[in-house]
């Protein structure tokens, strides 16, 4: 090695301004090697806080290890092979920490303390000692001034000889101190070298030792478990490659698909029904009512299971019970301007719960399959089977065509029985020797109309008088102007099924195709909404009254009804055919079909008495017996035998409700 600069000791005496120079040399470089010392003292405590962060690491490590099998994974347990490895891997993983923890140890005894020990005793030796050599140069100095200051001329012995006295007394203990000074200063530049080598073979010795421990342990038993495992690793992410191709593949084909099927309703036209769900889920609007007059609506998920609705907000575990479908009833409804609306009605005919689809498409199929599951169909060995069959049988279950194609026996007639002398050959009918097909009745495919709808026009018409139309339903008291001077009134209650365009008005049969098309179709179509009016029959007029306005909704003369007839089992249903001159001079056929509260004969007899007086007012004499044979009311009005109470049919003040169910 080189040789090590040295401080003089013979001339420390003499403290030349030379050897104070020198001295500053040393010192400059003391001071570098204290600030040097504490920034190598902090990188090595450094490094003795991570390894003892790594024994506690590894510690926590091995802990959580073994935590593995005892966790309650939501999706089941952990795969048996998984947990084998990771025990091994704790066993491993402990074992790595006993020799982290001799690490530690050895990094604290042989690496920081070393070098703390140099910094607390060479350095800070030599940093006390550059202190009293400080002081014991100013204290020599002062006492080199008193002594310069003594007098020449008036020279006393005592003071001259204490003052000289002091002079060497300092000047002794800064030879003393300058001597040991500069010794630590000269032992410094040998300890500094050692100082800064010693830590680091107390450093590399550890971690050979750790190294050397951790191979004679792992090298040979552990060569065949990490093949093992490392082959079980990549056995799994081949297998997790090939699936995630598999759902980019799969996403793709997804992503595919025509944009349509993101828009609701993209179908409104034509959409595609299934009519057989025994079982349906999805999202709809739960109509809530939070006040009396005000509403709120709620998405939520709804789906059936066995007899029963559920509902199940997002974000829930499970679902709910909302309603039970046996034997309940479900019908489109209008609901405060929102489209595709139903409502589900208990057993008991309560109002249940309104909600909302998203599409035509869904709404027809939770009507659909509320419906199934009301008829218990979930309950046989096939449900689907079963829901099939009963929808194709649906125009047979209706209303089979023979019941419609019965012909009534003019002697077995009701209205013959209850006025004699009165016979109307339209509402009985020679039975014909064959029944006509129903495509010489009806065109096949002829659209149906479910509602009956005013006419703008004949809105204006009921409406250009001054008069308001009063907004609460009260009934005016005015009467129409073909009441007045007509000799018949009669009033009925009834629900308007549908109308179609006929063929022919020749026989009766068309009214019972006619009944039997419009009922399968609100079958096969879920149409349970029907509209409430009252018939008005005059010897004019036969008129659709709306009961809570009292708007006229549709109406026709009576000579233009050229047929009309009641179903011969059904006894409430009736119809009747009007025909209608057309613009361009020709005649359009339509019969209309009603379910009344009353018997439909009696509507029909109705219509015939007034089709009775009108031939009767051509002949004076035809008029004045037909009067005779009839009794008449007060005001010279026919009145009707074997009525119904007002209660029943003519009281408007009764059954208000718009609306109906099938």
């Amino acid at each position: 090695m080189p040789a090590v600069d040295k401080l003089l000791l013979e001339e420390a005496l003499q403290d030349s301004p030379q050897t104070r120079s020198l001295l500053s040399v040393f010192e400059e470089d003391a001071g570098t090697l204290t600030d040097y010392t504490n920034q190598l003292l902090q990188a090595m405590q450094r490094v003795y806080g991570a390894q003892n962060e790594m024994c506690l690491a590894t510690q926590q490590l091995s802990k959580q290890l073994l935590a593995y099998e005892k966790q309650n994974f939501a999706l089941g347990k952990g795969d048996e092979e998984v947990i084998t490895t990771l025990h091994y891997f704790s066993k491993v993983v402990d074992e790595l920490n006993v020799l982290h923890t001799e690490l530690t140890k050895q990094l604290a005894d042989s690496m920081v303390l070393p070098i703390i020990q140099f910094r607390e005793k060479d350095l800070t030796e030599v940093s006390t000692l550059k202190d009293l050599f400080g002081l014991a140069s100013n204290e020599h100095d002062l006492s080199m001034a008193k002594y310069s200051r003594l007098p020449k001329k008036k020279e006393n012995e005592k003071v001259k000889s204490e003052v000289a006295k002091e002079v060497a007394t300092a000047r002794r203990k800064q030879h003393l101190s300058s001597l040991q000074y500069y010794c630590a200063l000269n032992a410094l530049q040998y300890r500094k070298r050692v100082a800064m080598m010693e830590p680091m073979l107390g450093y590399a010795q550890g971690q050979i030792n750790f190294f050397k421990k951790g191979a004679e342990m792992f090298s040979k038993r552990m060569d065949s478990f990490l093949s093992t495992t490392r082959t079980m690793v990549q056995s799994i992410q081949e297998e997790s490659e090939a699936e995630v191709e598999k759902m980019r593949l799969s996403q793709q084909e997804l992503l595919s698909v025509d944009e349509s099927i993101y828009t609701p309703d993209f179908d409104v036209a034509a959409p595609a029904i299934n009519r057989n769900l025994i079982q349906k889920a999805g999202y709809l609007n739960l109509r809530n009512k939070t006040g009396l007059v005000t509403t709120t609506w709620e998405r939520l998920y709804f789906f059936t299971q066995g007899g029963n609705l559920m509902c199940q907000p997002r974000g829930a575990v499970a679902g709910g019970l909302i309603q039970d479908l046996d034997n309940c009833s479900v019908m489109a409804v209008d609901c405060e301007d929102r489209r595709y609306c139903f409502q589900i009605t208990t057993p008991t005919g309560k109002p249940g719960i309104t909600l909302q689809a998203e599409s035509k498409k869904e709404n027809e199929e939770w009507i659909c399959a509320i419906n199934n599951i009301s008829r218990q169909i979930y309950l046989t060995d096939n449900p689907e089977a079963v829901a099939i069959k009963l929808n194709q049988t649906a125009l047979q279950a209706v209303t089979p065509i023979t019941s419609f194609g019965k012909k009534q026996d003019p002697s077995r007639s009701s209205q013959n029985r209850k006025h004699s002398g009165l016979e109307n050959n339209k509402m009985v009918p020679n039975t014909p020797a064959k029944a006509p097909d129903a495509d010489q009745l009806i065109v096949p495919g002829t659209p149906i109309q479910f509602d009956i709808v005013l006419p703008a026009t004949e809105f204006l018409d009921q409406n250009r008088s001054g008069r308001r139309t009063n907004p609460f339903g009260e009934r005016a008291d005015e009467k129409q102007p073909d009441e007045e001077d007509s000799l018949l009134q009669q009033m009925f209650i009834v629900r308007f099924l549908g109308s179609m365009a006929v063929k022919t008005d020749s026989t009766s049969e068309v009214i019972y195709e006619a009944m039997r098309q419009v009922l399968a179709a609100r079958a096969i179509h879920n149409i349970f909404r029907m509209t409430e009016s009252h018939l008005m029959v005059t010897s004019k007029t036969l008129r659709l009254i709306d009961p809570q306005t009292q708007v006229t909704r549709a109406s026709f003369e009576l000579t233009s009804v050229t047929q009309f007839a009641a179903h011969q089992e059904n006894k409430r249903l009736v119809g009747f055919v009007v025909r209608v001159p057309e613009s361009d001079g020709e005649e359009s056929l339509s019969t209309y079909v009603f379910e009344s509260n009353t018997e439909g004969e009696k509507i029909c007899y109705a219509i015939s008495l007034g089709k009775e007086i009108i031939e009767a007012q051509k002949d004076p004499e035809a008029l004045a017996q037909l009067m005779l044979s009839m009794p008449l009311t007060n005001d010279g009005k026919f009145v009707l035998l074997n009525d119904q109470p007002d209660s029943e049919d003519g009281n408007p003040n009764e059954n208000k409700g718009a609306e109906s169910e099938a």
